[in-house]
């Protein structure tokens, strides 16, 4: 394949492939693998790109492995710092701890304890975990006025050239391993690292593949700059996509996805928790949150990738056990399969086991029951969850409640109060 001549962006080609040089005795090559299940499913040919194999379960080595590297003799002088939600913070320990380099890495409180844990094993004596914020962009600030007040490097986690640079050597070994034309590139966006390493150097051999971003739509910052055409800061995110979860994405890495990506799409949380758990028991792959975007946007786009070649990068591989429960109910609400009331009941002898007999269908399952008796008043009010077993069984359930008398009010259709019970 020939390249084709671009104006400048700032990372060029040639700058991934000598990332890959340096890197590829340091980095796995994972796999590039065809999924059978995948691409009967939508009726194309599904590869994915392994990267929660990687030795940090996630690309984030890539790159900060490549930027501290062209810069060891002053990282080894000096000392680094960093801010990250969990993957970068890996990559940067580990190569720390490879090169014997000091590190503060500043993470957010809100970072799952497996993340964390991962940290320690891999940067060793080498580095420190300073838990600061609620989100990336929180821990960020406390790093950067680290760097400047230690005089410390700061490794940007995207808004980087050499980080972008090798993060862009998943491109290059994909390139190198497929075997015919890729049409769909999907991968995941938190600050756009990952996509711009991968559509720089894509794009250029491969001027027909259109590159599609991925986003969790309770944290869509780089929509949100292409849209606005200038980087935007959100004023609220969704933190349950951790890995993927920036209230700004880079000034780099919006010019670059600005110049090459053909769409952005934007996955609901409920639905990553449904491609975690489909990828778990269905292929036997673990995957994050931010590492289910890639797989869970092809139901976005099944129409147009029929016959066609797509590959899917799956970016991480850090899940907190931990988690399963909540990525579950996730999962089961967006799916329209658990939903949460408040149930006035009748303070009478039989008024539960009316309820359990006469409005619970055959397949209903009661998940949560909290209820409290109050014998000053008519009725006390019981939270209620409920899991159905087809989207259908939601009307019926419904309905036999208000037949059998009993006054209520879903939570799930009121965010306020979804956020305080559950």
């Amino acid at each position: 394949m020939n390249l084709i001549k671009t104006e400048p962006t700032g990372i060029q080609v040639e700058d991934i492939l000598i990332a890959n040089q340096l890197l590829k005795d340091v980095v796995a090559h994972t796999p590039l693998q065809k999924n059978e299940r995948l691409s009967e499913k939508y009726d194309c040919r599904v590869y994915v790109k392994r990267e929660d194999l990687q030795h940090v379960r996630s690309f984030k080595l890539r790159g900060a492995y490549y930027k501290i590297k062209t810069m060891e003799a002053a990282a080894l002088e000096k000392g680094v710092v960093c801010a990250s939600a969990g993957n970068h913070a890996q990559g940067v320990a580990f190569a720390c701890a490879h090169l014997g380099i000091d590190a503060k890495i500043f993470m957010p409180l809100t970072t799952p304890k497996q993340k964390i844990n991962q940290v320690k094993m891999f940067g060793r004596d080498f580095v420190e975990i300073i838990l600061v914020g609620d989100t990336f962009d929180d821990s960020s600030a406390s790093a950067v006025k680290c760097a400047t007040a230690e005089d410390r490097i700061f490794i940007h986690p995207f808004d980087d050239y050499d980080v972008i640079a090798g993060q862009g050597t998943v491109a290059v070994e994909i390139m190198n391993d497929i075997e015919e034309p890729v049409d769909f590139v999907f991968a995941s966006i938190g600050g756009g690292g990952l996509m711009s390493g991968l559509s720089t150097y894509i794009k250029n051999l491969s001027p027909h593949t259109r590159m599609i971003g991925v986003e969790p739509a309770g944290a869509a910052s780089m929509k949100a700059a292409l849209e606005n055409n200038e980087v935007t800061t959100l004023d609220t995110i969704d933190k349950f996509v951790d890995g993927a979860a920036v209230q700004s994405a880079g000034q780099h890495t919006f010019e670059i996805c600005r110049k090459y990506l053909e769409d952005i799409v934007l996955v609901p949380e409920g639905k990553v928790c449904t491609s975690i758990l489909e990828l778990y028991n269905q292929h036997a792959i673990i995957v994050e949150p931010a590492g289910a975007l890639s797989i869970a946007a092809l139901d976005f786009y099944k129409e147009e990738i029929k016959g066609k070649s797509v590959v899917c990068v799956i970016s991480g591989g850090n899940n907190d056990i931990g988690r399963m429960q909540e990525i579950k109910e996730k999962s089961l609400i967006y799916e329209g399969l658990l939903y949460y009331f408040i149930v006035n009941f009748p303070q009478r002898s039989g008024a539960l086991r009316q309820f359990l007999d006469e409005v619970l269908g055959p397949d209903d399952d009661i998940t949560t029951f909290e209820y409290t008796k109050k014998n000053n008043k008519e009725s006390g009010p019981g939270l209620v969850g409920i899991e159905i077993k087809r989207i259908s069984d939601y009307e019926g359930l419904i309905q036999r409640m208000h037949q059998c008398g009993f006054s209520f009010k879903e939570v799930n259709n009121d965010s306020t109060l979804f956020d305080l019970l559950i």
